[in-house]
C-alpha cells in the first residue's frame, strides 16, 4: 500500500469535529455560520488534497505516513483508494455548499454543530475500508437526523424503527461471516441480513417509507446531506459485493429496479415538493444499486459515474427547492405557480439539475447512463428496458415539477425572491462541475472503469480464496504493491470510448 505525502484525509475528518464545539459555544448564529463555513472550506480543501495526492501515487490504494490504528489493531486505517477517491472531495463540497446556500433568514434554526458532526462521520466513512468500521461509522451517521427530529417536536418512530433494523441486520449479518472465516461459501442467513440492511439504508421498497418522512418532518438541509451521499450504496460496495453470490446480487439488482421504475411512478403523481423530490431520489439512486450489483466491468463503472452524477445534480436540485421554499413556504405542485419571471436563475439551475439527474446529453449523467445501461442490457436485456423506463417517467416528473413551478400563471410578490449572492455561488459551482462533467467526461469515466476493475478484482479474490488463482485466470501482469490485476490506461480508455 502507497503512503500519502501528508495524512490530508485525517486532517478532512478531523477539522469539522473539532470545530463543533466552537460552533456550540456561541449564541450567535451569524458567528455559528461564519466557523462552519471556514471548517467546512477547510475539510473540502483537505479532501482534494487527499485525492490529488493519492492520484499522484500511482498505487491502487494509499494511505497517511502515519497510521496508529493498523499499527494497534493490526487493521486499516483511514485508506483510499480508486472507489473513494472522488467521493471524498464531494461529499466535502456539497456540506459546504448547503452551509453556503443558506440564508441569514434560516440560521437560527439550522443544526451547524450537527452538521460538522455529520461532515465528518460521512467522511470517515468513505475513508474507511475496514468492515466493522464501516459498520460502526455508519451507525454514528444516524445520531443527528434523529436529534434534528426530536429537536422540531416530530415522531423519531419511523425513522428509529428503520434505523434499527438496518443496524440489527448489519451486525448480525457480519457477526455470522466472521464466524464463518474459513467457509469459501457464506451461509444464506448472514448473506440475507447483508441485503435487508443494504435495501432498508438506501430505501427501496418495501422499507422506503423512512425516507419520505424524514423529508417531511426534517430540516430539508439535514434530509437532503443524509441521503444525497449514498452511504447505504458504500455499504454495498464494501460489505455486500466482495462476500455475496451472484444469486444474492442479483436480488438487490432485482429489488432496486422495482424500487427505481415504482419510485418514477410516484414522482409523476407527488402533490407535495418534498415528497416528490424523496420519490424523485430513490427513483435515480435504485438506478445505482442496480449497475453495482450487476457486476459487470461497464455496468459497475456506470454505476459509479451515476452515483457522482446523482449526488451532484439532485443536491443541485434539492437546493433549489430549499431556496423556493425559503421565500414561499412548502410547495404544492397541484396549481401552477408562475415564479420564472422572479427568480430565473433558480429556474434555469431547477431544470438543468433535474435533466442532469436523469442522463441529459451535455451533462454529467449522460456517459454514466449510457454505460449503465450498455452493461445491464448485456446481461439482462428485459432489466435494460425497464432502466430505460425509469429514467423516462424521471424526466416527465422532472419537467412536470418545472411547469407547475415555474409557469402556468403570473405569481405577484410585494418583495423580491431573486436568488441571493450565496445562493448563486452554490448554483454556479454545481453549474461548472455538471456541464464540465458532461462536456469532457473521459478523465472520470476512465477514473471509474479503473475503480470497477479493481472492485470486480478484489470481489474475484475474496470469493476465490487464493490470489494466486485469480491472478493466474486473468493473465494479466500484477502491481508490485498489489495483487490486483492491472490493465494499462491505454486499453482502459480503448475499452470504454
Amino acid at each position: 500500500m502507497n503512503e500519502l505525502s501528508f495524512p490530508w484525509l485525517e486532517c478532512a475528518v478531523l477539522i469539522p469535529l473539532v470545530a463543533v464545539p466552537a460552533v456550540l459555544r456561541v449564541r450567535d448564529p451569524e458567528t455559528a455560520l461564519r466557523r462552519t463555513l471556514v471548517a467546512s472550506s477547510l475539510a473540502f480543501l483537505c479532501a482534494v488534497a487527499a485525492s490529488v495526492d493519492f492520484g499522484w501515487s500511482g498505487g491502487f490504494d494509499a494511505r497517511a505516513p502515519w497510521d496508529p490504528w493498523s499499527v494497534l489493531a493490526g487493521r486499516d486505517g483511514m485508506v483510499i483508494d480508486g472507489l473513494s477517491a472522488p467521493l471524498l472531495p464531494l461529499a466535502a463540497l456539497l456540506y459546504l455548499l448547503v452551509v453556503v446556500a443558506t440564508l441569514r433568514t434560516k440560521i437560527r434554526r439550522f443544526p451547524f454543530a450537527w452538521t460538522l458532526f455529520s461532515e465528518s462521520a460521512l467522511l470517515a466513512l468513505l475513508g474507511c475500508r475496514d468492515p466493522w468500521g464501516v459498520i460502526g461509522l455508519l451507525a454514528i451517521q444516524t445520531i443527528p437526523p434523529f436529534f434534528e427530529l426530536r429537536r422540531r417536536g416530530r415522531s423519531t418512530r419511523v425513522y428509529t424503527a428503520h434505523m434499527l433494523l438496518f443496524l440489527g441486520l448489519l451486525v448480525g449479518g457480519w457477526v455470522m461471516l466472521d464466524l464463518e472465516q474459513s467457509a469459501t461459501e457464506h451461509s444464506i442467513w448472514a448473506i440475507g441480513m447483508l441485503i435487508g440492511a443494504v435495501v432498508i439504508r438506501n430505501g427501496s421498497i418495501p422499507v422506503h417509507c423512512w425516507m419520505t418522512d424524514l423529508f417531511e418532518n426534517a430540516s430539508f438541509a439535514t434530509a437532503l446531506l443524509f441521503v444525497t451521499p449514498m452511504a447505504g450504496a458504500y455499504a454495498a460496495v464494501r460489505l455486500v459485493l466482495p462476500v455475496a453470490p451472484d444469486w444474492a446480487l442479483r436480488s438487490i439488482a432485482v429489488v432496486s429496479l422495482g424500487t427505481s421504475v415504482y419510485a418514477a411512478g410516484m414522482a409523476l403523481v407527488q402533490r407535495d415538493a418534498r415528497r416528490f423530490f424523496a420519490y424523485l431520489f430513490l427513483g435515480n439512486a435504485s438506478l445505482v444499486l442496480v449497475g453495482l450489483e450487476v457486476a459487470t466491468p461497464i455496468s459497475l463503472a456506470g454505476g459509479l459515474c451515476v452515483w457522482l452524477s446523482v449526488c451532484m445534480s439532485l443536491t443541485g436540485f434539492g437546493l433549489t427547492l430549499r431556496a423556493i421554499e425559503s421565500r414561499t413556504g412548502r410547495i404544492s405542485l397541484d396549481r401552477y405557480h408562475g415564479l420564472y419571471d422572479h427568480m430565473p436563475r433558480l429556474a434555469t439551475f431547477f431544470l438543468l439539475t433535474g435533466l442532469a439527474s436523469i442522463g441529459f446529453p451535455g451533462t454529467v449523467g449522460f456517459v454514466g447512463a449510457e454505460l449503465l445501461i450498455e452493461g445491464v442490457v448485456g446481461v439482462y436485456p428485459i432489466v435494460g428496458t425497464l432502466v430505460v423506463l425509469a429514467g423516462a417517467l424521471n424526466g416527465i416528473a422532472v419537467l412536470k415539477a418545472y411547469f407547475r413551478l415555474f409557469t402556468g400563471t403570473e405569481h405577484l410578490a410585494s418583495i423580491s425572491l431573486r436568488a441571493r449572492w450565496p445562493e448563486r455561488v452554490a448554483v454556479l459551482a454545481l453549474s461548472v462541475l455538471i456541464l464540465c462533467g458532461g462536456l469532457w467526461p473521459e478523465p472520470g469515466v476512465a477514473w471509474r472503469y479503473d475503480a470497477a476493475q479493481e472492485i470486480i478484482a478484489r470481489r474475484r479474490i475474496r470469493l476465490a480464496g487464493s490470489e494466486r488463482h485469480v491472478v493466474e485466470a486473468h493473465r494479466v501482469p500484477e502491481h508490485p504493491a498489489s495483487s490486483i490485476p492491472v490493465v494499462p490506461p491505454t486499453d482502459r480508455l480503448r475499452r470504454v470510448f
